[in-house]
């Protein structure tokens, strides 16, 4: 997701906005599925991406499957 705007940002546990993650994954400190895998984050960015119209479901796996392994959540040392 775009994080352009300051409503489209997560929050910390001290209300102060989030950088790295927006408002679906992460709010007050925490991310809202914790035990989502990254494969079903995929799947869940892909359903919604294509439901709304922003790209067709391959374009937006191929896109998620690039993005979500650079996040921090996920991220491999």
């Amino acid at each position: 997701m775009p994080l352009e705007k300051p409503q489209d940002f997560g929050t910390n546990a001290d209300a102060s906005p989030n950088g790295d993650y927006c408002h679906y994954c992460f709010d007050q400190g925490s991310f809202t599925a914790p035990d989502v895998t990254m494969e079903g984050m995929l799947e869940c960015c892909v359903q919604v991406m294509s439901a709304q119209g922003i790209m067709p479901a391959p374009e937006a796996r191929k896109l998620m499957g690039g993005v979500l392994p650079k996040l921090a959540r996920w991220a491999k040392p």
